[in-house]
């Protein structure tokens, strides 16, 4: 049976494409370490943060008032499709921890964002 263009077109496409969708899912995301900050160590006052790791960069200002995090507000988020990890910002108010899930489907975005408001935080605590 002899296969026409077309149809070896399709099926080198379909090769080179699945091969690059299962490389893309193998590949292992960051690592990014995130670590609690002690809010009774941390003055009232407002702090700038930012951090990026692969393709995600972000930039925070967190306001501290009473040794708790009053306010989060992303000041850049360079994220391509991460952009629903910013919802990661309500459920550290409502916690008032660092130590929190990622997003799904965001893992990358939502640490980054985590790891920019920690480095705001450090720079009160020192």
């Amino acid at each position: 049976m002899r296969l026409n263009k077309i149809t070896w077109i399709a099926l080198i496409v379909l090769i080179v494409f699945g091969g690059a969708f299962f490389a893309i899912k193998s590949m292992k995301l960051p690592d990014v370490q995130i670590d609690n900050v002690n809010l009774e160590q941390i003055p009232d006052g407002s702090y700038l943060g930012e951090y990026a790791r692969g393709p995600v960069k972000v930039a925070v200002e967190v306001s501290v008032l009473n040794n708790q995090i009053e306010n989060i507000a992303i000041r850049e988020h360079q994220c391509g499709l991460g952009r629903k990890a910013e919802k990661i910002v309500a459920e550290v108010l409502g916690k008032q921890t660092l130590q929190l899930d990622a997003i799904s489907g965001a893992t990358l975005s939502s640490n980054v964002i985590l790891k920019a408001v920690e480095v705001a935080l450090n720079k009160g605590s020192n």
